[in-house]
């Protein structure tokens, strides 16, 4: 059950599945969805996520990685951080990580790379979406065998 915090470019990751922190459209973003687009292939994967969107806050879908080193991408749109509504946002960030380890189990991964979700334009403050990543990623392997990377 092991479990790392690194430094490193997820989309150069020799795991079996990279997450990519999407939007409910899932179309190419900024940031880290921007890179995975680009690294797997834009027309490729523009055209797998067509058949997929909309997706809500918190559920997660996975397609082929194509051009990406790791074999599939699941794609998984976090929260857009509010202050005053912060237990709802937690509660979908949790659901983003969570159900995104689910995915990847059903699909076989013994390893999976999560970038930090919700926490760069969507404003989730990093130190809480550290937090939440950590306690759900960790409550998910007390049960379950998986390499996990953040």
């Amino acid at each position: 059950m092991p479990f790392f915090i690194v430094d490193e470019d997820i989309t150069e990751m020799d795991v079996d599945a990279v997450v990519n922190a999407a939007n409910t459209e899932l179309r190419m973003g900024g940031g880290v969805c921007g890179a995975i687009f680009r690294a797997a292939g834009v027309a490729q994967m523009e055209k797998a996520c067509r058949a997929l969107r909309p997706v809500k806050t918190g559920e997660a879908v996975i397609t082929p990685g194509f051009d990406l080193p790791a074999r599939d991408v699941i794609h998984t749109p976090g929260p857009v951080y509010h202050a005053e509504a912060a237990d709802a946002c937690e509660a979908q960030l949790r659901a983003s990580y969570r159900n995104s380890l689910h995915l990847a189990e059903q699909h076989h991964c013994e390893s999976i790379a999560f970038p930090l979700i919700s926490s760069g334009s969507y404003g989730y403050p990093k130190k809480k979406a550290l937090q939440v990543a950590v306690s759900t990623i960790r409550e998910f392997l007390e049960t379950h065998e998986m390499d996990v990377y953040l």
